[in-house]
């Protein structure tokens, strides 16, 4: 019953906002260094960044910045000044910066066409149904959990509408845990890739470089996340 819910709702957040970050649209430039991604799930405003960096395929290193978590929340206090999410910081440019719609206009300008969709574009639509879509899945990963810190930041092949990648980050975030995120929305150039090194296109998809595991299945994934970093286990 549990997991029926929790599908149940990912994906009502995923149609709440229409679909954004499922389809790549227009792609400019390429960053020769990955960006930085300072962000918690849940969080409507760190929701439309992700969207944009779906839609742009770019690949970002995600530091999750749950609730009451010990590391990465202070880390942008003391680079911004405020634990104000999300905070994007881009090495290509030297640029870092809070405010979600000036961080995606900021990347469709520098790694898009500059015209943003029309789920990003439109104010009053673009802010309500972010809000909105959150609700089936409040609270869940916006909260620390005690947990390890690996060696080595994890990486997760995922796109922002998929309802069943959402559930991976979640788990990613509550165990503040870093991993390097590779966008594969429909469309995206880095399909082809991702299937000749997992073997098919499914998503999400983790590698734990650190236990050499990698695994399909988000209920798989969540339950490894929790057997491998979350304290007393």
């Amino acid at each position: 019953m549990a997991r029926l819910f929790d599908l149940t709702t990912s994906f009502a957040t995923s149609v709440l906002r229409a679909g954004s970050g499922m389809q790549v649209g227009a792609i400019g430039r390429r960053p020769e260094k990955t960006l930085e991604l300072y962000e918690f799930e849940n969080c409507p405003f760190c929701r439309k960044v992700r969207e944009a960096f779906s839609i742009l395929d770019l690949d970002a290193d995600v530091r999750p910045c749950p609730k009451g978590g010990p590391g990465y929340r202070e880390a942008v206090r003391k680079r911004g000044g405020k634990a104000q999410f999300p905070y994007l910081v881009d090495p290509n440019a030297g640029i870092e910066m809070y405010e979600s719609d000036d961080i995606v206009r900021y990347l469709f300008d520098a790694y898009g066409d500059g015209k943003l969709p029309w789920t990003l574009a439109v104010p009053a639509l673009r802010d309500i149904s972010s809000v909105l879509s959150g609700l089936p899945r409040v609270g869940y990963g916006s909260h620390y959990r005690a947990a390890r810190v690996p060696d080595q930041a994890l990486e997760l092949y995922s796109f922002e509408a998929s309802p069943f990648s959402r559930l991976v980050r979640e788990a990613l975030c509550s165990l503040e845990l870093p991993y390097r995120l590779h966008n594969v929305a429909k469309g995206s150039p880095a399909r082809e890739a991702f299937v000749a090194r997992s073997g098919r296109m499914m998503v999400p998809y983790l590698i734990d470089p650190n236990t050499g595991r990698e695994l399909f299945e988000s209920a798989d994934i969540v339950r490894y996340l929790d057997d491998t970093y979350l304290e007393g286990r």
